[in-house]
């Protein structure tokens, strides 16, 4: 198989780490594949913050509710970013119109693109990754400790280190489930997805250090029919993300 098929196939995410620091040329040049990634309209709405301050890290770690934040050698917010296009316009005198739902989507996708292409580049020299959705468990908060302005918000953390541990992949849908040709039919997904949540319990029964034997869709149903972050909506409207 191809190597970076390969790799991408033996996607893990890795909550405990070495004390091994990145050498500082192998993590810019991580940055730097971000940088690669595609991006709209040229636009590049995306700024990373690299936090090395301890007492911000366990702040974050507490705010995010993730305690590995603390213990990987290095840990970002990544931002969607449109500030840095704002000056632009401020810099020719025309008018800023940031906060369009299109471009609130643009800087959105953009963050993930580049955040996606720095763990392939991470995964590819050894590293362990995780990302961190829980830095909008407390955006503001997170916002104020990171001095983020107006027209930037945290999109997700991303904890990068070398893996002490070796945890199994987790097994995904069906191709047949989200691979469809022509249109959306979804007529034979559920004889499918039946099937798989019991490849998803048996996961969970079996690995490492035990677990709850949960199918993925009960996982699924009782995410989505709870409330998540139903405050989001206002603090991105506070940074300038007013969605018109």
């Amino acid at each position: 198989m191809n190597p970076v098929i390969d790799q991408l196939r033996s996607h893990r995410s890795i909550r405990k780490y070495t004390s091994q620091p990145i050498d500082e040329a192998l993590f810019l040049q991580l940055i730097e594949a971000g940088q690669s990634s595609a991006t709209s309209s040229f636009l590049q709405g995306a700024t990373i913050i690299r936090v090395r301050n301890p007492e911000k890290r366990s702040a974050l770690a507490q705010l995010s509710g993730n305690a590995h934040v603390s213990t990987a050698a290095e840990f970002l917010v990544f931002c969607a970013d449109l500030r840095r296009a704002g000056n632009c316009c401020e810099k020719y005198d025309k008018p800023f119109h940031g906060g369009y739902t299109e471009q609130f989507i643009i800087a959105t996708i953009d963050t993930a693109l580049m955040a996606q292409n720095v763990v392939v580049a991470a995964e590819s020299a050894g590293l362990g990754i995780c990302y961190i959705g829980g830095v909008r468990n407390h955006p503001r908060e997170i916002s104020d400790l990171l001095t983020l302005p107006r027209g930037v918000y945290p999109v997700f953390g991303l904890c990068l280190g070398y893996p002490d541990q070796n945890p199994e992949t987790k097994p995904r849908l069906p191709l047949q489930v989200v691979l469809k040709e022509d249109s959306y039919t979804d007529g034979g997904d559920a004889a499918l997805i039946e099937a798989y949540d019991e490849q998803v319990r048996e996961y969970y029964r079996t690995r490492t250090g035990g677990g709850h034997g949960i199918a993925w869709s009960e996982q699924v149903s009782t995410l989505l029919s709870e409330k998540m972050r139903p405050h989001m909506r206002q603090f991105l409207a506070e940074q300038g993300f007013t969605f018109e």
